[in-house]
């Protein structure tokens, strides 16, 4: 079993973070190919290994709805309406959406008051959206166009590495 090593991401700029990330994901998933194990393990390596961050997980498109699939942080919210704060609004654009502050975002959904920022990256396969990336943070305006870029990679490489 792959383990993550801390001394593998400390003192890294942002974009060496990411691409050493990418390379600790593809190497967790070696030989395995179930999404559910897959995210709960991407879940987590993101979660433990990037700095600010209070929860980090996914949400699967079911029917119209985007339904909570594996996580770290507090438990959150189970099941968000087509289109509803940040993770619906950008399964509906089918693009990564960067909020700087959530309590600006109209309609945003609260599940932790202390998260600040967040971070939404859609699961993409063919065009075809089956659920997102989602990480909060408790910092104001936390997330970047580095940290999107990266989340793609890691997104893609869980994507390429998984039967979905």
């Amino acid at each position: 079993m792959h383990s993550i090593s801390d001394a593998n991401l400390k003192g890294l700029d942002k974009p060496a973070l990411y691409s050493q990330l990418q390379k600790e994901m593809a190497a967790l998933l070696e030989g395995e190919r179930d999404v559910i194990a897959n995210t709960a393990n991407c879940a987590a390596l993101l979660y433990h290994s990037l700095p600010e961050l209070n929860w980090a997980g996914f949400y699967f498109l079911k029917g119209a709805d985007l339904v909570l699939g594996p996580f770290q942080g507090k438990p959150a919210c189970v099941r968000i309406g087509s289109a509803r704060g940040v993770c619906g609004a950008a399964a509906a654009a089918k693009e990564t959406l960067i909020v700087p502050n959530v309590h600006e975002f109209p309609g945003h959904i609260a599940c932790d008051a202390a998260s600040n920022s967040e971070i939404v990256v859609p699961l993409l396969k063919d065009d075809r959206l089956l659920g997102v990336l989602d990480l909060d943070s408790p910092v104001v305006d936390r997330f970047d166009r580095t940290d999107a870029s990266g989340l793609e990679l890691v997104v893609a490489t869980l994507l390429a590495k998984s039967d979905v």
